[in-house]
């Protein structure tokens, strides 16, 4: 897989993490647990699309 293509994956999956996580914290008892395990896939998504950008 190339890069880029591999790039956009990650950037895809770090917009589906975030409107999982707009969704939770909607609710009316949004699970604080699956907010901030979402919110740290979220944070490794964005760091290896950081990473990966500058190779």
């Amino acid at each position: 897989m190339a890069v880029s293509a591999h790039i956009e994956e990650l950037r895809r999956k770090h917009k589906v993490l975030s409107e999982t996580v707009e969704a939770e914290q909607k609710k009316p008892a949004p699970d604080g647990m699956a907010i901030a395990r979402l919110k740290k896939q979220k944070l490794f998504l964005k760091e290896e699309i950081g990473r990966l950008q500058l190779q």
